[in-house]
């Protein structure tokens, strides 16, 4: 009997696992010297208690596209592309969306801020969601940052941690 419980511990230890989430973006791999990047560590760090999380630069497009096929997993990688014409989201729907990829079985989520000029249509017809965080225009590394710190939000909301207060 006890054998038979061997492959069920697997599966289980499998959808126990932290979710890896990568914040990728197109551009230079240099540290910007505004602090934003420093920020963005912060946030991600803060996500450890719930996720694996890292960040990427990518010269091109291409470059993130090709990087995302060679992700191995149980499951393919969630490409999310941070585009103003994406879907807009309160941060409690953001929570949910985020829950329920976790609970499909979700491996690898990256959320990726794309070049100056905006995603390629072959690009955004990869992505599983595009993103926008309002019809403002941000800087890159700002969009990075928001993105950082909507995702510990996100956990902290669907952990009831009292850092998101609702408003």
């Amino acid at each position: 009997m006890e054998t038979a419980l061997i492959p069920l511990v697997a599966l289980l230890l499998a959808y126990a696992a932290p979710m890896n989430l990568t914040l990728a973006h197109i551009g230079a791999r240099a540290v910007s010297r505004d602090g934003t990047d420093a920020l963005c560590r912060m946030y991600l760090e803060r996500c450890s208690p719930w996720a694996r999380c890292g960040c990427e630069a990518f010269r091109t497009e291409d470059a993130l596209l090709e990087w995302l096929l060679r992700q191995q997993g149980r499951t393919k990688a969630i490409l999310v592309l941070l585009d103003s014409r994406g879907k807009q989201m309160a941060s409690e729907s953001f929570a949910a969306w985020l829950a329920a990829r976790r609970d499909e079985g979700a491996q690898h989520m990256v959320f990726a801020v794309g070049p100056a000029d905006g995603w390629s249509d072959a690009s955004r017809a990869k992505a599983q969601l595009l993103l926008s965080l309002g019809p403002m225009t941000m800087a890159h590394s700002l969009a990075r940052l928001v993105m950082a710190e909507q995702l510990y939000r996100a956990y902290t909301i669907l952990t009831g941690h009292p850092y998101h207060g609702g408003h």
